[in-house]
Order: C-alpha cells, then sequence, then structure tokens
C-alpha cells in the first residue's frame, strides 16, 4: 500500500524531521506507520554539508516520509535496508552529461555508467547542442523508461542550426523572432533552461546580443543559463574576456548563470583561475547569481575538428568545410592557425585520439602517428577530419587551477561524460578517491554537498538533492572504503564499484551492487 505525504502526516506529524533537526531524547519509541521501505545507516549525510548522523529515513511510494534517529521509531516497513557503517546520502546530480544518447536506446537506457558512480540525475543538452523539440524528447523517454531521472536543457546551437544552418554571420531580426519562439517553446515544454556552446559552431558566430535575447526568454520562465564559454584559453577573446561576456548575458538577462565545465584550458592560461575565481566572486557579490561545474581529470575530450580546426574553415556545410581546407591560396593560413591551436593544448603529444573508426589511431598521440606515417602533425590533422568523426582527450589542465576552482562553494561535480574519456564512467569516484581521500581537500561532507544538494540549488531543481521528508527519493549507500574509479584512459568504458545500492523515486535499482533492471527515472520539468 502507497501513503501520499499528506496521510503520513496525519500519522506522524513529530516525526517528520531532517537530519540536521534537534531531537527530544527517547521522544519517539513506537509508530504503526505502513511505509515502503526504511533505510537504517549510522553515516547518513543530509546534502546539506552537515556531518553525518545515524538515522532511519522511511520511504513511502516515491517521497521521502520521515527521517527520525536511528532506532528510536519501529516502523512497518516492507523492505530494510541496513546501511550499517555505510554511507547513506542523495542521489548525486551529474548537471553536464551526454548521455541522451544512451536513455534513448533501450539497451543502454538503464544509463548504468551513471548509476554505479551514485548518480541518480543527468543533465542533457549542455554546450548547446541537440535538443530543440523537448516535448519530443520527454515524451519518448518518459514512454519507454530511463535508469536514471533527466533534466533537459534546450540548445542554442541547435535551434540557430535548425533556423539558419552553420552561417557564418549574425542573425537577421527575423531568424532572432524564430529562435526566440522555439526557446520559448522549449521552455513551456519543460526545459530547465538555455545552453549555447559558444566556442562551438554554430553558436561561436553568435553575437552576444544574440544570446541575451534568448536568454530572456528563458529567465521568463524561470530558466537558468548555462554555458560552454566562447573561449577557456586563447582560442578567440581570450578566458577572462569570455567570463566577463558570460556575466554581461546574465546580468542584461536576469538569468541564474552556470559555468559548464570550468577549466583554465592550456598553458598560456594557466594560473588565471585566480582571475576568474575573483570577478565571479565580485559579481556575486553584487548580486549576480552564478554557479558552475567541473570534472576532475586533467584532461579534457572533443572531437578531433573542434580542438584544433579553426571554426571559420567549419562554417556552412561539410563540403564547403573541405574545399576551404584544401584550398592552396588559403594554405599557409591554414596550417598557421591549426599548429597554434595544437600548442595551445600542450602540443602533438598532449593529444590522444580515443575514438576513431580506424583502430591503428586509438591509443596514441597525434605526435605518434604523425612520426609513424612520416607527416607532420597538421598534415596529419587535415588528412583526418576529412573522414569519420575522431574524438581526443586533449591533456591541458594544471592541477593547481584544478584544485582552486574545486574548493569554491560555487563549484560542484560534474562528468561531461563523453566516449573515449573516463569521465563518463568514474568522475565522481576519482573526486571522491582522489580529492577526500588521498588529498584531503574536501571533506566528505562538502563532496556530497557539491554532488548533490549544491546542483540542485544551482540547477533549481526541487525536491531533490537533499535527505528531507516530502522530497523525493533519491538515495544512494555506498562504502567510503572502496568507492573507486575502475575506468582508465586505456580501458575508458570500465563500470565504477563500491555503491551498494541506488534508490531512484523510491525504487531499488541497484542492490548489494548489482543492477535489478528496474528504470524508475522519470524526465524532470520546470512544470
Amino acid at each position: 500500500m502507497k501513503y501520499s505525504t499528506l496521510l503520513v502526516s496525519l500519522f506522524i506529524t513529530p516525526l517528520l524531521v531532517s537530519c540536521s533537526d534537534e531531537i527530544t531524547p527517547n521522544a519517539m519509541t513506537k509508530s504503526d506507520l505502513a511505509v515502503d521501505i526504511v533505510i537504517s545507516g549510522n553515516n547518513v549525510f543530509s546534502g546539506n554539508g552537515d556531518a553525518s548522523k545515524a538515522m532511519d529515513i522511511a520511504i513511502c511510494g516515491d517521497i521521502i516520509c520521515a527521517i527520525t534517529p536511528k532506532g528510536d521509531v519501529e516502523y512497518n516497513a516492507k523492505q530494510v535496508i541496513d546501511a550499517a557503517d555505510f554511507v547513506v546520502s542523495p542521489g548525486f546530480i551529474d548537471p553536464h552529461t551526454h548521455s541522451l544518447g544512451e536513455l534513448i536506446e533501450p539497451v543502454t537506457s538503464s544509463n548504468l555508467n551513471y548509476l554505479t558512480q551514485g548518480v541518480t540525475t543527468v543533465v542533457n543538452g549542455n554546450d548547446g547542442a541537440g535538443i530543440v523539440d523537448v516535448r519530443a524528447v520527454k515524451n519518448q523517454l518518459t514512454k519507454q523508461g530511463i535508469g536514471t531521472n533527466t533534466a533537459l536543457l534546450v540548445g542554442h546551437g541547435g535551434i540557430r542550426n535548425q533556423v539558419m544552418g552553420r552561417s557564418d554571420r549574425h542573425a537577421t531580426a527575423q531568424e532572432l523572432s524564430q529562435m526566440m519562439a522555439l526557446t520559448k517553446q522549449a521552455m513551456v515544454d519543460g526545459a530547465i533552461g538555455l545552453s549555447t556552446g559558444l566556442y562551438y559552431v554554430p553558436g561561436i558566430y553568435a553575437s552576444t546580443d544574440e544570446v541575451i535575447a534568448l536568454a530572456k526568454v528563458a529567465a521568463q520562465y524561470d530558466g537558468i543559463y548555462d554555458t560552454h564559454l566562447r573561449d577557456e584559453s586563447t582560442f578567440n577573446i581570450g578566458f577572462l574576456e569570455a567570463v566577463d561576456e558570460a556575466i554581461q548575458i546574465v546580468k542584461a538577462a536576469d538569468i541564474h548563470l552556470h559555468l559548464a565545465h570550468i577549466k583554465a584550458l592550456g598553458v598560456d592560461v594557466w594560473g588565471q583561475s585566480k582571475d576568474v575565481i575573483s570577478k565571479v566572486n565580485k559579481a556575486i557579490d553584487a548580486g549576480v547569481s552564478i554557479s558552475a561545474d567541473q570534472y576532475p581529470w586533467q584532461a579534457s575530450g572533443t572531437h578531433l575538428h573542434s580542438a584544433v580546426v579553426p571554426e571559420w574553415l567549419m562554417a556552412d556545410s561539410t563540403e564547403k568545410f573541405h574545399q576551404r581546407l584544401n584550398d592552396n591560396v588559403l594554405k599557409q593560413r591554414i596550417d598557421l592557425e591549426i599548429n597554434e591551436n595544437i600548442r595551445r593544448r600542450g602540443g602533438p603529444d598532449a593529444l590522444l585520439f580515443t575514438v576513431a573508426d580506424d583502430q591503428t589511431l586509438v591509443g596514441k598521440t597525434l605526435a605518434q602517428v604523425a612520426k609513424d606515417r612520416k607527416m607532420t602533425a597538421v598534415d596529419l590533422v587535415k588528412e583526418l577530419v576529412q573522414q569519420a568523426p575522431i574524438r581526443v582527450a586533449s591533456f591541458n589542465m594544471s592541477n593547481d587551477d584544478i584544485e582552486r576552482f574545486m574548493v569554491q562553494p560555487w563549484v560542484v561535480t560534474s562528468s561531461d561524460g563523453t566516449n573515449g574519456h573516463p569521465r563518463k564512467y568514474a568522475s565522481f569516484p576519482k573526486k571522491y578517491r582522489q580529492y577526500v581521500q588521498d588529498q584531503s581537500l574536501l571533506s566528505l561532507a562538502q563532496f556530497i554537498k557539491q554532488s548533490s544538494f549544491a546542483t540542485a540549488t544551482a540547477l533549481k531543481i526541487p525536491k531533490r538533492g537533499l535527505l528531507k521528508v516530502g522530497n523525493y527519493a533519491d538515495i544512494i549507500v555506498f562504502d567510503a572504503n572502496a568507492l573507486k574509479d575502475n575506468a582508465t584512459f586505456s580501458k575508458w568504458n570500465v563500470l565504477s564499484s563500491g555503491v551498494n545500492t541506488v534508490i531512484v523515486n523510491g525504487k531499488v535499482t541497484i542492490e548489494a551492487g548489482a543492477y535489478k533492471n528496474v528504470l524508475a527515472g522519470t524526465v524532470i520539468t520546470k512544470h
């Protein structure tokens, strides 16, 4: 039998407490309340940054219906999960994934690579890519079932491509009106905000004013503005200037700013994390709402053409891109710019091929393959980008910058998960192992907050990310001594270990470390 929150409150109003509430010892000893699940643990973290407590969490249907000191109440439960000394926490929320393809395909819709990291909610539509018709995506995912919850961002790049293709120019008034209408429809249909990829084609061709206009539409529906900055290095306007542009956009649109996968990319901007942090803190102090996410890896991951090919070459169609690339009149300019982009990323030794149809490339660097084929790195790039898409890991970040960003209260955990990079399978356990266990840069409570409640707050996702009565029952239980990232750059798609139990919307999807073939996720919308 399933009980509504109202019915539960009639039975045990005195028992409906949060983990941080003070409770009179031995004030409550017995309850006749029938619940579906009780999780009993010695190390329960609410997700708000407080230390753990010994608590019992009762679940009725998909809702947390009671939280009481461990052993104080005897519940009539269908299932009792004894977490003992394992960690109990809210399910993690990943604000930046590229998991829509997996969720749409029935064979991968479990999103198991995220569930085994403790992630119960993922966001899709980041970097301005993909999603325009939010309603269609929502309906498809709801109909077939998904393993994790997902929230959807409407992509500026997808909208721009639909209205004006890959044209290297600013939008006309009519085109902007069409893009605003598409943004409005997506927000009405439940998108949590607008995403941009101003570094990528076609987003890079957009003016700041164009983005402001669309962000204003998202703001009308309490959405957020999630952005891959126009530059994280010195590719075009510069890292600091790109942060300035993002802040300018959200101030003009009166919308929350979320900086995607914040990083100082390449030796030219190493150390600029200090200036970026100063800019963000100054803006926050002035009343601007800002957050950011970060994955815990020194290497980023993207397509080879996105990493090193100048954006002006890729305008319009693929055919025109290839024509320009092979134009002898343009050769000197192209070679110089590609070579400079390779340098920015640390040189040909810092670019590792991770996904390619040609398996002889995978696991080798650009420098190694160029040497094997007796070619320059630039000529090899020009040859390869005219073939099937190739993904690379780009080792371009400094530990100092990573750590400076990580300890900021406005930075949360993400994966930016893509094929060929272990971040897709291991980001949350890696951050825990390296920065909590090994380096003590973060406490366990901080790590959990950065991975749950802080993320829900930044994205304006209600009733998730916090163990609180009335919130949805997205809960994980993991072994603090065994939570481990097993994926590597040579074996990027190995599941993480150490997560014992995962509950999504009140349903147990992983039990004793084993997936139960339960699709309990939902599409989270603003309405």
